[in-house]
Parts: C-alpha cells; structure tokens; sequence
C-alpha cells in the first residue's frame, strides 16, 4: 500500500465558504482538484472543523459509509482527525491558518488526517493524534510518516499559548514527543502569510488577500 498526499493552491479555487457549505463554485473546485489526482468526491470525506465546545480531540474512524459525508454540503460529524484503514478511500481537509498533518503506517496500513490549529495544539493536538493511532490501533510511532501543510510564519500568527513561537515548531515538538521520528516528517515550509500561491484567513483579514479561501490537503491510500 502507497500513499498519495496533495495540497490544493489558489489556481485549484477555493475549497470552503463556512456560511454557504453547498456552494456549487466550491462544489466544482474540489471535484476538479480531486479529479487531477484520479480521487473521485464519491470516495471522499471531509473532516468537519467545528470551533464550539472545549473539545479539539475528537478523533473517529470512518467506513464505507462515510464516503462523500462533508464533500457536497454539511452532513459530515464534527471531528479534529479521521481515520481510515480502507485503500481508494480519501480524507480531505479544508485550512485556513491551521495545518493539516496526514499521518500514515505503512506497516498496518492506516491513515489518519488530523487538523492541527491554535485550538488543538493547545490541548497537545500533534501528540494526541499520535497517541489515537498508538492507543486504538497498535501502532509504533517511530513507524509513521507524517506530511504537513504549508502554515504562516510567527511574526503574523504566533502562538500565544506557546510564547509566540510558531505553529509549525509547536506541531514538530509535539510529533517529536510521541515518538515520531523527524526524518519521516515531510514538512511544505511555504509560508501562507507571503506565498500567493495559497490562502490565508489572517492575511484576508489585514486586507492582503482579496478573497477569504481556504486550500486543502487530500490523503488517501492506494493498492
């Protein structure tokens, strides 16, 4: 089992609008992202990000059922990670400032995305995923790789809780805590704040981007 990581950029469209969640041009968007990669958003599930509550550990396996829950409007559970142990089943993701870690063994071939933001890290969100797949599934943590996406830099998202380092140093510390080995963590550095190539909520914010998108990353195993 392989398998196959991709990030979307601003020239794939904007891949979630939170007010509107069935919105057709991001319906449209998604499918042709997928579609370049030969993923099908019929055997896709988007992981629901939602901010209410005090809980940002909520990790939950998904089957054939879930397939295209999330992808064509609301109708996916609210989760900070999904897991599959399922080949040609894909996990999707939507960020904004956050980063999306897809995290793979390739020894019992199973797949976890996990959205790790300000909210998460705070609760040790990189660790406790790791500790999930430790836990529920027996896994040796020094046999995972681990795939970051792209993140702002300290100097316009630093983390407060965190004495304002930046959230990729927070994620890499936390991995490196549960036992993940640093050469199996392949880390995108582009920083969202100054690439154009890729969305940022905090720049649109300060009027520097003309459009609050969001890119995503995809993760799915292949046969």
């Amino acid at each position: 089992m392989n398998v196959l990581v991709e990030v979307s950029k601003v020239i794939d469209g904007n891949m979630l609008i939170r007010n509107d969640l069935g919105n057709i041009q991001v319906r449209s968007n998604r499918q042709s992202f997928l579609a370049k990669h030969n993923i099908d958003m019929k055997q896709t599930t988007c992981v629901n990000i939602v901010y209410d509550g005090n809980n940002y550990k909520r990790y939950y396996e998904v089957s054939e059922l879930h397939k295209g829950n999330g992808m064509y409007n609301d109708d996916n559970v609210a989760a900070d990670a999904l897991v599959t142990r399922t080949s040609n089943h894909a996990l999707f993701l939507p960020i904004a400032d956050c980063v999306g870690a897809a995290i793979f063994d390739p020894t019992k071939n199973i797949l976890m995305l996990s959205h790790l933001g300000r909210h998460s890290l705070e609760q040790n969100g990189g660790f406790e995923s790791i500790n999930f797949l430790i836990k529920h599934y027996n896994c040796n943590p020094s046999d995972l790789l681990v795939w970051l996406t792209p993140a702002p830099g300290p100097d316009v998202y630093p983390m407060f809780a965190f004495n304002d380092r930046s959230i990729k140093s927070v994620i890499f510390q936390q991995l490196l805590v549960a036992g993940v080995q640093e050469a199996n963590i392949t880390d995108n550095p582009a920083d969202t704040s100054k690439d154009p190539d890729y969305f940022s909520h905090s720049e649109f914010l300060k009027y520097n981007q003309p459009e609050d998108g969001r890119y995503a990353i995809v993760a799915m195993m292949r046969e």
